[in-house]
């Protein structure tokens, strides 16, 4: 057997330091990274540290107690929580209560889970256990590069074209909450109960060509029925009714506008990597499940999401991480009113959009700049603990998956 003739030293030598350059300046770069987030939490302590000295001169008092519970002010018989830090002259004392901040920051993030996970999990068990590997191969990048669409530009369509939209035809939005549930199941009962022929004709993997004609159809029937309804069930004034029945005052932009805003944004990011843990899953479960008989329903609901659970925990945690930090759907969509209420028709307003908005205005080193970097400093202290269980989550979940590779 000929030996390949060894490299000359010179070269052999050239290759060694560019491979120890290689691997020191990605050490440096990992470390330049975990320094730097490490450097923005360190500055943000430092800077709000100084807020709960004690004030001197004209400066108000911040503690825990003005921040967090309400608070009696001028105009008040009873103590509310209101952020007003910069009133204008004459206007009274500042109102330093956060609470309305954090309330509507978790408010605009569980709505937007509440529409996108449904829909991501859905697409990613799909992906996963239906679809074919050709037509995956297709619609998983583009799901994927809706990650990549700019905050604003969902947040102009959302306060510019779904707001004013939904404001006019209240009506026909609600009667579609009603409609769409209940007509997909029954475009999914039609399906199972054609015949097998047909079924062959139409994959599962294309069942997206079933449900579209299905979508317009009922499209169509809620702008039917939605005038029907507003009269039978409402007077004629969903919007009156709303007010006088239930106290409840419609706003152009609300919570819900929100919600569906940044839903879309979030659906990518939990879909890839609820879709990376579902597809992780060994075939070997999953052809064992089959071969004792299980349908792919039921091994997707008895074998796949069990085994995968961790997985679809951390997208969700990511996903939700990604839904509190969010800046420019909030400040576009949400009408940046500080209401602590649970009326998913009020707007709202998140620390982020305040920190955008309010930032630029305060003087540096005063109390509401203070404050604004507290709530930053609340924003990346949630969103560093989220994204490291979610982290950790799916290492665990990695080395499950190794271990049950190994015992197959």
């Amino acid at each position: 057997m000929q030996h390949m003739p060894s490299p000359p030293p010179l070269r052999r030598h050239f290759r060694q330091t560019r491979d120890r350059l290689a691997t020191a300046l990605i050490t440096a770069g990992g470390i330049g990274v975990i320094a730097a987030v490490m450097a923005i939490g360190v500055f943000l302590a430092v800077e709000v540290v100084p807020l709960f000295w004690s004030s001197s001169g004209d400066a108000p008092r911040i503690n825990m107690e003005t921040l967090w519970l309400p608070q009696t002010y001028e105009g008040h018989q009873t103590p509310v929580h209101r952020w007003q830090p910069a009133l204008s002259e004459g206007g009274g004392e500042p109102r330093f209560g956060m609470l309305p901040l954090v309330w509507g920051t978790l408010e605009a993030a569980v709505w937007a889970l509440l529409i996108a996970v449904p829909l991501a999990l859905g697409a990613a068990a799909h992906s996963a256990l239906f679809m074919s590997r050709r037509l995956r191969a297709r619609i998983r990048p583009t799901l994927e590069l809706m990650e990549a669409m700019p905050g604003v530009v969902i947040g102009f369509v959302a306060g510019l074209v779904l707001a004013p939209w939904l404001d006019v035809h209240l009506a026909q939005g609600m009667t579609l909450l009603i409609v769409l549930p209940a007509g997909l199941l029954l475009a999914g009962r039609l399906w199972a109960l054609l015949g097998s022929g047909l079924r062959r004709r139409l994959p599962m993997g294309w069942a997206a060509l079933w449900l579209l004609p299905w979508l317009l159809l009922f499209w169509c029937l809620s702008s039917w029925l939605a005038p029907l309804l507003e009269a039978w069930w409402f007077g004629g004034d969903l919007r009156a009714w709303l007010e006088v029945s239930l106290g409840l005052d419609y706003t152009n932009r609300n919570a819900i506008i929100v919600g569906m805003a940044m839903g879309f944004a979030v659906v990518p990011s939990i879909y890839a990597l609820a879709e990376d843990a579902l597809s992780g899953v060994p075939k070997s479960l999953v052809e064992g499940a089959e071969a004792l008989g299980a349908t792919r329903w039921q091994t997707l609901w008895k074998v796949v999401l069990p085994a995968a659970g961790p997985g679809v925990l951390s997208a969700v945690m990511i996903g939700a991480g990604r839904a509190v930090g969010e800046t420019m759907i909030v400040l576009m969509a949400s009408g940046n009113t500080a209401l602590m209420t649970a009326s998913p028709l009020d707007g709202l307003r998140s620390m982020a959009a305040s920190i955008a908005i309010e930032l630029p205005e305060a003087a540096p080193g005063g109390t509401h700049y203070r404050l604004l970097l507290l709530a930053a400093l609340l924003l990346f202290v949630f969103t560093f603990c989220v994204n490291t269980l979610a982290e950790v989550v799916r290492a665990r979940l990695r080395r499950r998956y190794r271990r049950m590779e190994g015992l197959s």
